[in-house]
């Protein structure tokens, strides 16, 4: 379910959370990661057991599906999962960036998908076991419109029933966007430094890049006319502050890795929707184009000459 700065606890495996999906489904491709689906809101005994599989067409009309791809992910995530999908149910993202919801309501259609996130650093230890490195793990959803739903607080109450800490914040896409704030200033800045959180933090030419791509995001925000609060970037240095000296993004660990990563759905985001609304971002254009190659290579898109 993890697939990013995900929700995750010490030492938890799958059946700790309210999946009734227990160990990760399978380590099978895209499938693997589909997180897992709720039969029923209010079962959240650990006790019955429960389907397992790594083929969404096997699993019809389910109450909600908790979505734990990498962002770069989603297409295709939506369109295995349409199988999954019956009249009453709706979708939780969970990836980081901000274009999740717009993606799914594109192929699912708006009334199945809620706005959501997650905050955590946590990484994959095995298949199913994920091991939880930093911040006290929570996840936010609503509505998009921010409107109260039966959904949501059945949901709320599932997870916390299941022992997560689980909001409901008064502006759902302010809330994803001060996430996509704190996690774009520090993935980009720790992939390119390739430098921990307790570095980035001290060393005030690193902090103060972090700060400057954080503060692109905060005016970009504002531009498209979300109301996230004047102190945001504060908040999100505040929380840098609270991470362990040895934590880095799962962005920077996957591009260090050459792996493919989540650049196209954060920095890289940060500059074309800047463009789409005439914002300069110079910081996150130099962060995007720095790590593009590097991007390219784990694609397959770019060789790079022995």
């Amino acid at each position: 379910m993890a697939a990013s700065e995900d929700i995750l606890a010490d030492g938890w495996r799958w059946p700790a959370i309210t999946s009734p999906s227990s160990h990760a489904l399978s380590t099978c491709a895209l499938c693997a990661r589909l997180a897992f689906a709720l039969t029923a809101l209010t079962a959240t005994s650990r006790s019955r057991p429960f389907a397992q599989t790594d083929d969404p067409s096997q699993v019809k009309n389910v109450d909600v599906v908790i979505l734990g791809v990498k962002a770069w992910q989603i297409g295709e995530a939506a369109n295995a999962m349409r199988p999954m999908i019956g009249p009453s149910t709706f979708v939780l993202p969970l990836q980081n960036g901000v274009e999740a919801y717009h993606q799914l309501s594109a192929v699912l259609g708006k009334q199945h998908v809620l706005g959501g996130l997650c905050k955590i650093v946590s990484y994959v230890v095995e298949p199913g076991h994920i091991q939880h490195a930093g911040f006290e793990p929570f996840v936010a959803f609503g509505e998009w419109d921010n409107r109260s739903s039966d959904r949501v607080a059945a949901l709320r109450e599932t997870f916390t029933e299941a022992g997560l800490e689980a909001k409901v914040p008064s502006d759902i896409e302010a809330a994803v966007w001060s996430k996509f704030l704190f996690i774009a200033g520090f993935s980009g800045v720790g992939a390119v430094t390739q430098a921990p959180a307790g570095v980035l933090r001290s060393l005030p030419q690193t902090r103060a890049l972090m700060e400057q791509a954080m503060r692109e995001i905060l005016l970009l925000a504002k531009t498209r006319g979300l109301s996230l609060p004047d102190d945001a970037v504060n908040q999100a240095l505040a929380s840098l502050d609270g991470l362990p000296e040895n934590a880095m993004s799962s962005m920077q660990r996957d591009i260090m890795a050459h792996r493919p990563s989540e650049l196209e759905s954060q920095n890289g985001a940060v500059v074309r929707l800047g463009r789409e609304v005439g914002i300069e971002t110079p910081v996150n254009n130099l962060l995007y184009a720095s790590l593009l190659p590097l991007e390219m290579r784990a694609r397959c898109q770019l060789l790079f000459p022995e």
